[in-house]
């Protein structure tokens, strides 16, 4: 589309500086003699350009033919005008004004008429493939999978390509054929986990769970394990577990999004239906209680200046020794600070490892400048290593600068 508009407002610029500047100048007798050579010139090479597109068969010859006496007629015209008193002289400039409106109006209005207007949009020229066409595509896909069963690979493709369809059933039977590719991937087994819940008309217990355990086991932060860990937690009114699972996805999603927006509300509901429901959650308190670390975040004067208030903050709880992964986390904003913090065993984020399981943790806090728990230079942090479980009242202050 763009290359087109270019090529097009050159060709009309080109035009429009042939034919503007003759008319523009008041001539004098000698400057007329010059004009009718100047005019003639112009004829002949319009003439001969409508002599070129007729050959290459991109101007028809009825065209041609109105074309070339359109020019014929602007010629003797010229050549009437320039006979014309001196006085007559400023009607040129008219016509060069009238020309100069109407040539581009007359080439859009024509295009508009003659032409191919919905070609220039990139959405009218993208391909549209019909529903015929991928079930064509399907079923030559199926057909390949016939003569080589084995291709593990062409079945993931074909389960999610009736996932894509909503074809569930269809989905789960072809995930079935490619299960020594899906035990060893954890987003293959979330994806066989919704499908397989889709198909039960969205049930996430059993086997959907089963999927959704060995796929945290692999990658205990695989974002759509995360998502359906969540849900199954929710629909079993474990609320606090489903907090824990939304909160370790809501660390990887861009701040401020769509998306983080409205996880951040499941997460704020589970934590609140968490607090006033029975059951499994409140046999877990007791044990996280005795273990709990709390505290509060500030930020250093000196570093004030360095921070916007919707800058991204990050609290993590980590063992002193092993994994960097986070036991616990919590996201805010600098405009939260002082922040209140409070981690405990129901928080627990990498692979099942809770605060109680270690003799010492480090608390950091992390102005993240990029937005993402992954530190990166020109972040703002403060830490407090040697923290034993079960610590009240920290104070943790964000004194450094990440190099």
């Amino acid at each position: 589309m763009t290359v087109f508009i270019i090529v097009a407002a050159v060709l009309l610029v080109t035009v429009l500086a042939i034919l503007l500047p003759p008319l523009w100048r008041i001539p004098g007798q000698a400057a007329r003699a010059d004009r009718r050579e100047i005019n003639l010139t112009i004829f002949r090479d319009q003439l001969a350009e409508l002599e070129r597109e007729r050959r290459d068969g991109s101007l028809a010859e009825t065209d041609f033919a109105q074309a070339r006496t359109e020019l014929q007629r602007r010629l003797l015209d010229e050549v009437e005008a320039q006979s014309a008193p001196a006085s007559r002289s400023t009607g040129g400039r008219q016509t060069a004004l009238i020309l100069l409106l109407a040539i581009p109006l007359a080439a859009a209005g024509g295009y508009a008429l003659l032409g191919t207007p919905r070609a220039l949009d990139p959405l009218q020229r993208q391909a549209r493939v019909t529903p015929q066409q991928i079930e064509a595509m399907l079923g030559s896909l199926i057909e390949k999978l016939k003569k080589n069963p084995d291709d593990a690979q062409g079945w993931v493709m074909l389960a999610r390509s009736y996932k894509v369809l909503e074809r569930y059933p269809e989905a789960a039977e072809a995930f079935t054929h490619a299960s020594r590719l899906v035990d060893q991937e954890a987003g293959l087994l979330a994806d066989y986990a919704e499908v397989l819940s889709q198909a039960s008309g969205g049930d996430l217990q059993g086997k959907p769970s089963e999927l959704i355990a060995r796929a945290l086991k692999i990658d205990p932060n695989e974002p759509q394990a995360l998502l359906l860990a969540g849900a199954a937690a929710s629909d079993r009114q474990d609320f606090t577990a489903a907090a824990e699972y939304w909160s370790r996805l809501l660390l990887q999603l861009e701040p401020g999004s769509d998306d983080a927006k409205a996880l951040e509300a499941a997460v704020t509901r589970a934590r609140t239906m968490a607090a006033q429901s029975g059951g499994s959650n409140v046999t877990r308190k007791p044990a996280a209680n005795r273990n709990a670390i709390s505290g509060e975040v500030t930020l250093s004067g000196k570093l004030a200046g360095q921070v916007k208030p919707g800058d991204v903050l990050f609290v993590f709880a980590r063992a002193e020794d092993g994994s960097r992964m986070p036991l616990a986390a919590t996201r805010a904003t600098v405009a939260d600070l002082p922040l209140r913090f409070r981690f405990d065993d129901s928080m627990a984020l990498a692979d099942g490892k809770k605060i109680s399981d270690f003799a010492r943790v480090s608390i950091e806090a992390r102005v993240a400048k990029a937005g993402s728990a992954t530190s990166s230079p020109g972040d703002l942090f403060g830490r407090l290593g040697g923290i034993k479980p079960g610590s009240q009242d920290l104070h943790l202050l964000i004194d450094q600068v990440q190099p």
